[in-house]
Protein backbone atom coordinates (compact mmCIF):
# COMPACT_ATOMS: atom_id res chain seq x y z
CA UNK A 1 0.00 0.00 0.00
CA UNK A 2 1.02 3.49 -0.61
CA UNK A 3 0.56 6.49 1.23
CA UNK A 4 -2.46 8.07 0.10
CA UNK A 5 -1.69 11.75 0.91
CA UNK A 6 2.35 12.81 -0.49
CA UNK A 7 4.79 12.93 1.40
CA UNK A 8 5.49 17.36 1.74
CA UNK A 9 9.01 18.15 0.33
CA UNK A 10 11.35 19.74 2.29
CA UNK A 11 11.97 22.33 0.00
CA UNK A 12 8.19 23.91 0.37
CA UNK A 13 8.25 23.84 4.00
CA UNK A 14 8.18 26.92 6.81
CA UNK A 15 11.43 27.42 7.58
CA UNK A 16 10.75 26.37 11.35
CA UNK A 17 9.72 22.79 10.66
CA UNK A 18 11.87 22.62 7.96
CA UNK A 19 15.08 23.21 10.71
CA UNK A 20 13.29 20.86 12.90
CA UNK A 21 13.27 18.03 10.25
CA UNK A 22 16.68 18.16 8.97
CA UNK A 23 17.67 17.94 12.75
CA UNK A 24 15.92 14.93 12.96
CA UNK A 25 17.80 13.94 9.91
CA UNK A 26 21.15 14.32 11.55
CA UNK A 27 20.43 12.90 14.76
CA UNK A 28 19.14 9.42 12.51
CA UNK A 29 20.20 9.12 9.58
CA UNK A 30 17.12 9.47 7.62
CA UNK A 31 13.78 11.58 7.70
CA UNK A 32 10.94 9.23 9.09
CA UNK A 33 8.04 9.73 6.95
CA UNK A 34 5.79 10.92 9.65
CA UNK A 35 7.71 13.98 9.71
CA UNK A 36 6.32 14.80 6.44
CA UNK A 37 3.08 13.26 5.53
CA UNK A 38 2.27 15.63 8.53
CA UNK A 39 4.12 18.95 7.25
CA UNK A 40 1.63 19.03 4.69
CA UNK A 41 -0.52 20.89 7.30
CA UNK A 42 1.81 22.87 9.22
CA UNK A 43 -0.23 24.20 12.19
CA UNK A 44 -1.24 20.87 12.93
CA UNK A 45 2.77 19.77 12.69
CA UNK A 46 3.28 21.83 15.40
CA UNK A 47 0.77 20.83 17.81
CA UNK A 48 1.25 17.08 16.90
CA UNK A 49 5.02 17.22 17.53
CA UNK A 50 4.60 19.67 20.39
CA UNK A 51 2.54 17.13 22.35
CA UNK A 52 4.60 14.36 21.39
CA UNK A 53 7.68 15.70 22.63
CA UNK A 54 6.31 16.87 25.61
CA UNK A 55 4.75 13.20 26.53
CA UNK A 56 8.15 11.30 25.12
CA UNK A 57 11.12 13.55 26.20
CA UNK A 58 9.01 14.03 29.35
CA UNK A 59 12.22 14.22 32.13
CA UNK A 60 10.29 13.63 35.09
CA UNK A 61 8.58 10.79 36.43
CA UNK A 62 9.63 7.03 37.04
CA UNK A 63 9.10 6.57 33.28
CA UNK A 64 11.92 5.56 31.10
CA UNK A 65 12.40 6.01 27.33
CA UNK A 66 12.31 2.30 26.91
CA UNK A 67 8.33 2.34 29.03
CA UNK A 68 7.43 5.06 26.84
CA UNK A 69 8.34 3.25 23.52
CA UNK A 70 7.47 0.01 25.33
CA UNK A 71 3.53 1.70 25.55
CA UNK A 72 3.62 3.09 22.11
CA UNK A 73 4.64 -0.44 20.01
CA UNK A 74 1.96 -2.15 22.56
CA UNK A 75 -1.00 -0.31 22.01
CA UNK A 76 -0.34 0.65 18.59
CA UNK A 77 -0.43 -3.14 17.65
CA UNK A 78 -3.69 -3.11 19.41
CA UNK A 79 -4.69 -0.25 17.14
CA UNK A 80 -3.01 -2.26 14.35
CA UNK A 81 -0.96 1.02 12.99
CA UNK A 82 1.86 -0.77 11.06
CA UNK A 83 3.87 2.72 10.93
CA UNK A 84 3.61 3.60 14.74
CA UNK A 85 4.80 -0.58 15.07
CA UNK A 86 7.58 -0.48 13.25
CA UNK A 87 8.89 3.10 13.83
CA UNK A 88 8.44 2.73 17.74
CA UNK A 89 9.65 -1.30 17.69
CA UNK A 90 12.99 0.33 16.41
CA UNK A 91 12.74 2.99 19.24
CA UNK A 92 12.26 -0.03 22.19
CA UNK A 93 14.55 -2.44 21.09
CA UNK A 94 17.04 0.46 21.00
CA UNK A 95 16.31 1.69 23.99
CA UNK A 96 15.62 -1.32 25.91
CA UNK A 97 18.80 -3.37 24.39
CA UNK A 98 16.85 -6.07 23.84
CA UNK A 99 16.26 -7.28 19.92
CA UNK A 100 13.16 -9.27 20.55
CA UNK A 101 11.19 -7.21 22.83
CA UNK A 102 9.36 -4.93 20.68
CA UNK A 103 8.15 -8.13 18.46
CA UNK A 104 7.32 -9.69 21.54
CA UNK A 105 4.81 -6.99 23.13
CA UNK A 106 3.43 -6.04 19.57
CA UNK A 107 2.35 -9.61 19.57
CA UNK A 108 1.50 -10.62 22.95
CA UNK A 109 2.98 -8.49 25.63
CA UNK A 110 2.02 -10.97 28.26
CA UNK A 111 4.53 -13.40 27.33
CA UNK A 112 7.25 -10.65 26.40
CA UNK A 113 10.45 -10.91 28.42
CA UNK A 114 9.17 -7.66 30.46
CA UNK A 115 9.53 -7.01 34.21
CA UNK A 116 5.91 -7.16 36.25
CA UNK A 117 6.16 -3.78 36.55
CA UNK A 118 6.15 -3.30 32.92
CA UNK A 119 3.57 -5.94 32.86
CA UNK A 120 1.46 -4.15 35.07
CA UNK A 121 1.95 -0.36 32.91
CA UNK A 122 0.92 -2.14 29.77
CA UNK A 123 -1.95 -3.96 31.76
CA UNK A 124 -3.18 -0.43 32.17
CA UNK A 125 -1.97 1.09 29.14
CA UNK A 126 -4.42 -1.41 27.21
CA UNK A 127 -7.53 -0.76 29.56
CA UNK A 128 -6.99 2.70 28.62
CA UNK A 129 -6.63 1.97 25.08
CA UNK A 130 -9.28 0.02 24.80
CA UNK A 131 -11.39 0.47 27.48
CA UNK A 132 -11.18 3.72 29.11
CA UNK A 133 -14.78 3.78 30.39
CA UNK A 134 -13.93 1.08 32.32
CA UNK A 135 -10.77 2.63 34.50
CA UNK A 136 -11.44 2.89 38.32
CA UNK A 137 -9.36 3.50 41.25
CA UNK A 138 -8.02 -0.48 41.76
CA UNK A 139 -6.42 0.42 38.52
CA UNK A 140 -4.48 3.03 40.36
CA UNK A 141 -3.99 0.89 43.25
CA UNK A 142 -2.50 -1.96 41.08
CA UNK A 143 -0.08 0.60 39.68
CA UNK A 144 0.49 2.22 43.12
CA UNK A 145 1.99 -1.39 44.22
CA UNK A 146 4.59 -1.00 40.95
CA UNK A 147 6.06 1.75 42.36
CA UNK A 148 3.90 4.19 40.01
CA UNK A 149 2.76 7.26 40.97
CA UNK A 150 -0.39 9.28 39.97
CA UNK A 151 1.89 11.55 37.67
CA UNK A 152 3.09 8.38 36.28
CA UNK A 153 -0.37 7.01 35.40
CA UNK A 154 -1.53 10.05 33.53
CA UNK A 155 1.68 9.63 31.75
CA UNK A 156 0.61 5.95 30.70
CA UNK A 157 -2.39 6.76 29.69
CA UNK A 158 -1.86 10.37 27.92
CA UNK A 159 0.86 8.21 25.92
CA UNK A 160 -1.67 5.65 24.78
CA UNK A 161 -4.37 8.69 23.92
CA UNK A 162 -1.71 10.51 22.09
CA UNK A 163 -0.78 7.36 20.07
CA UNK A 164 -4.19 6.27 19.57
CA UNK A 165 -4.59 9.78 17.16
CA UNK A 166 -1.20 8.58 15.67
CA UNK A 167 -2.15 5.42 15.24
CA UNK A 168 -5.63 6.45 13.76
CA UNK A 169 -3.87 9.51 10.86
CA UNK A 170 -0.90 6.96 10.05
CA UNK A 171 -3.61 3.90 9.16
CA UNK A 172 -6.61 6.13 7.25
CA UNK A 173 -3.35 8.20 5.13
CA UNK A 174 -1.97 4.77 4.20
CA UNK A 175 1.39 6.65 6.06
CA UNK A 176 4.35 4.06 5.71
CA UNK A 177 7.15 3.05 7.90
CA UNK A 178 10.67 3.72 6.39
CA UNK A 179 12.75 0.48 5.61
CA UNK A 180 15.43 1.91 8.09
CA UNK A 181 13.66 1.24 10.59
CA UNK A 182 13.04 -2.63 10.15
CA UNK A 183 16.46 -3.36 11.17
CA UNK A 184 17.13 -1.15 13.80
CA UNK A 185 18.09 -2.32 17.14
CA UNK A 186 17.82 -5.83 15.91
CA UNK A 187 21.97 -6.98 16.00
CA UNK A 188 24.65 -4.99 18.39
CA UNK A 189 26.12 -1.97 17.03
CA UNK A 190 29.87 -2.57 16.08
CA UNK A 191 31.87 -0.85 18.51
CA UNK A 192 34.38 1.67 17.08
Amino acid sequence: MADRYPLAELKDLPEDIRTAILAVQEKAGFVPNVFLALARRPAEWRAFFAYHDALMLREEGSLTKGDREMIVTTTSAANQCLYCVVAHGALLRIYEKKPLVADQVAVNYRKADITPRQRAMLDFAMKVCERSHEVDDADFTALHAHGFDDEDIWDIASITAFFGLSNRLASFSGMQPNTEFFLMGRLPREKK
